[in-house]
């Protein structure tokens, strides 16, 4: 049975390219995968990792082993899942990354909702809008918002977000009440992740450059400056749900709002995915089946 030492940690390895990876996503140290795959290659009498000091990358040799061995690996977590699903029960950590309003008012929510049905399962939620690489730092998934571009992950959608803008009636006040998008040259806007906002003008989506004294990538930030009467803001329709229904702000420009963009949930393209992620992401997809963003 020792010839069967190390051959996780190798899968492990060669799926990640990265011991530190491959530790974190096994729960171990990296000296323990690392000591691991090298008794695997003295037994087996071959290098199977080329390594260097930023990347590891297969051999010849290892390229090889790989597709024998993941399919063992595969099977051997199949079958302990297999067993997991006839308890129904999760354990284990679930780490997920997120930002933004929606993420924290809506998903982390959910997320609770979720571990209040699988109490041996851990959730830890990362509010950072920083691009993380989830196999790497050992994300199980992300939640995302608006184009993707690393096509090697698996996206999935997860709520359409169309846009509202609003402002505070003391700044409507003060600068009037723009009645066209191409009048937004002559306000204060509050940027959010950029400053090229998308109308639908005449039919068509046109592209407004805007400009003002407040900028922020965080949502909430973006809301409170918008009730300080900074400016205009122009974000998803339930970053103002609140603001609106209590008369704090007002809608502007409405026959122009973008059709906006969506959320999605997105996690690496694996051919094993652990019962606690599936289950998690089946569990967000549906929660979120109805949502109505202007709620």
């Amino acid at each position: 049975m020792d010839s069967f030492d190390g051959i996780i940690e190798f899968v492990a390895v060669a799926e990640t390219q990265s011991f530190s990876a491959a530790a974190k996503q096994l729960g171990c140290s990296t000296s323990h995968v690392s000591r691991q795959i090298v008794r695997l290659e003295e037994r087996l009498g071959c290098v199977l990792l080329a390594r260097t000091t930023r990347v590891v990358t297969l051999t010849k040799s290892g390229t090889s082993y790989y597709k024998q061995a993941k399919d063992l690996v595969v099977g051997l977590q199949q079958a302990n899942e297999q067993v997991n699903q006839q308890q129904l029960r999760l354990c284990g950590t679930l780490k997920v990354s997120a930002a933004g309003g929606f993420a924290e008012h809506y998903v982390a929510p959910a997320l609770m909702d979720f571990l209040a049905q699988h109490p041996d399962l851990s959730i830890e939620l990362d509010l950072n809008s920083r691009l993380v690489n989830l196999l790497e730092e050992g994300f199980d998934f992300s939640i995302r918002y608006g184009k993707l571009d690393d096509s090697s992950l698996i996206a999935r959608k997860l709520a359409s977000r169309p846009m509202m803008a609003v402002a505070h009636p003391d700044y409507l006040n003060q600068r009037g009440i723009p009645k066209h998008p191409n009048q937004l040259k002559d306000h204060s806007c509050i940027v959010a992740n950029n400053d090229n906002w998308e109308f639908n003008i005449d039919g068509q989506k046109q592209i407004v450059k805007v400009k003002g004294a407040w900028r922020s990538n965080n949502a909430n930030l973006v809301l409170d400056a918008c009730t300080k009467a900074l400016g205009i803001a122009y974000m998803p329709k339930s970053t103002f749900k609140d603001a609106i229904s209590n008369q704090i702000l007002v809608p502007v420009l409405e026959p122009f709002w973008g059709e906006g963009t969506s959320s999605w949930i997105v996690y690496p393209n694996k051919r094993f995915m652990p019962q606690r992620v599936r289950l998690a992401i089946d569990f967000l997809i549906e929660h979120f089946s109805q949502w109505d963003e202007a709620g």
